[in-house]
């Protein structure tokens, strides 16, 4: 039995789930993490390397791993692609003049990846607090046409959410998604 069938054995008896939590500098993925663990989202600061937090969910044990989104940091990224079983990719909504370059970043840095081949993909908008219902709809309109994932991913591996790590709105139904993906 070689060691990769071993990790896996203990992560399907500890019910753990890997979630690897990226996106451009400033998106919110810090505040998303600290919400889902019932933190206060207010109280943080933007991550300058990597931060790990497990937390549980429905029985599940989710074990984030946020990484910040500085330029300098984005070419780090691959390094945290191992033994991941979703990566969350985090769109700061009220900045759609970013969508350009957070497509580029997703789709060179990530979903290209042979590492990452058959992992989940959560494309989360956030601070949707900010914004009414229309322009809510507006911009996942925009992020949709934008980073065209339906030509790069197969659809039962992604989702694309409105959420806010303010408010935690969205943010259970996102984490939800991935548990009932039943796999783990």
């Amino acid at each position: 039995m070689g060691l990769l069938s071993i990790i896996r054995k203990q992560k399907l008896k500890d019910h753990e789930i890997r979630v690897l939590i990226l996106g451009l500098d400033n998106a919110g993925k810090s505040t998303i993490v600290s919400s889902l663990m019932g933190l206060d989202p207010r109280d943080v600061a933007p991550t300058t390397g990597f931060l790990i937090h497990t937390f549980p969910w429905k029985g599940y044990n989710i074990n984030a791993w946020d990484i910040g989104g500085q330029l300098l940091l984005r070419g780090f990224w691959s390094n945290y692609f191992d033994r991941s079983d979703v990566i969350i990719w985090v769109i700061d909504g009220s900045n759609v003049d970013q969508l350009e370059e957070s497509y580029r970043e997703l789709r060179e840095k990530v979903i290209q990846q042979d590492q990452l081949s058959g992992v989940y993909f959560v494309v989360l908008i956030n601070k949707v607090d900010l914004m009414g219902d229309e322009e809510k709809m507006e911009v996942k309109r925009l992020v949709e046409e934008s980073l065209q994932l339906s030509s790069e991913v197969p659809s039962d591996k992604y989702t694309i959410r409105t959420v806010s790590g303010m408010t935690r709105e969205g943010l259970p139904e996102a984490v939800d998604w991935i548990i009932e993906k039943d796999v783990w």
